[in-house]
């Protein structure tokens, strides 16, 4: 009871989704599914392949096979819903359903920030302290540092699940997205959100500012190391190894940058909920193509892989 009078309060929520597209509704189910299905397929088999090559145990790979961990729960944690949700006439998701998927999909989210920004760090050390590389990223650094990634990504999500927890919806329950976003559910707060506000500035100061700083640090100091470098192949080289990652940074956040400063300043909601599919679903599947159709070792790994496959395969036939 507030102020004398009875609420009650929402205990679920309807997702609009894409059903305001109904003439291209079956179009936009089969490409998300390819997507989603090569997001996984892809993710899985680049981990499988740096876990199965003994060639790729070094700490850049030890980093993508995480990217692509943290990828496949980053995707899965919003697109079978969408999928699902595509043959449902009323596309509802209970409250805690709602905090959970948002639980998932921002620890990834804040996970896979830090872990860029430890890649950074693995590339500023392979290329400005060459020398002192192999000591500098042991194994047990490698280690702590991915840890300490998934625990930074995972507190900053407990403290906006606790803040979510203690909103209150009493009406409209009508969420014009395909997942539960914050700032879709502030919105629809019945209760003060100032609180809320504030720590995700500060969330987005602690991780996106910091985690870019280290990015942008890192190569700057890459950058000097390379313009040292006095022939063109070892500056080639050197950049190559740096190409990648930087593509992965890039890609990452401006989108979801587009898509959170399009959302906040009243940009179209269709727009912004395809936007959201890019950075969602698409950048996941991108990142391991991004990371192999450039890297030699990655195509030798895979070519050994095939070989094997094709003795075995003529073993069981003979």
């Amino acid at each position: 009871m507030i102020g004398g009078e009875n609420i009650t309060y929402i205990t679920h929520f309807i997702l609009l989704g894409f059903s305001d597209f109904p003439r291209i509704l079956g179009v936009l189910f089969v490409i998300f599914l390819l997507i989603y299905l090569m997001t996984m397929t892809w993710n899985l088999c680049l981990i499988v392949l740096i876990r199965m090559n003994s060639h790729l145990h070094t700490p850049m790979y030890f980093f993508l096979s995480n990217l692509s961990f943290i990828d496949i729960f980053y995707v899965t944690s919003t697109a079978p819903k969408m999928l699902f949700h595509f043959f449902q006439k009323q596309q509802t998701i209970t409250f805690l359903g709602c905090a959970v998927q948002y639980f998932i999909f921002s620890t990834m989210g804040l996970s896979e920030s830090c872990l860029l920004a430890a890649m950074a760090y693995d590339r500023y050390a392979a290329i400005c302290k060459p020398l002192l590389y192999s000591s500098i990223m042991s194994p047990n650094l490698c280690i702590q540092m991915a840890l300490g990634t998934y625990v930074a990504g995972l507190s900053g999500s407990l403290s906006q699940l606790c803040g979510l927890l203690q909103l209150h919806f009493c009406g409209p329950n009508i969420i014009n997205h395909f997942f539960c976003d914050m700032p879709q559910l502030l919105i629809l707060s019945c209760t003060d959100t100032f609180f809320i506000q504030v720590m995700l500035a500060i969330l987005a100061m602690l991780f996106g500012t910091s985690n870019a700083l280290v990015i942008l640090i890192s190569y700057v100091y890459i950058v000097i190391s390379i313009m040292k470098i006095t022939s063109a192949k070892g500056r080639s080289k050197a950049f190559n190894t740096c190409a990648s990652h930087l593509t992965a940074v890039s890609l990452f956040y401006t989108s979801s940058m587009f898509v959170y400063l399009s959302s906040s300043s009243g940009g179209s909601p269709g727009f912004d909920r395809f936007a959201s599919v890019f950075y969602t679903v698409v950048v996941p599947m991108l990142n391991p193509l991004i990371y192999s159709l450039r890297n030699r070792e990655i195509k030798v790994a895979l070519k050994k892989f095939q070989k094997k496959r094709k003795i075995f395969s003529n073993i069981g036939t003979d």
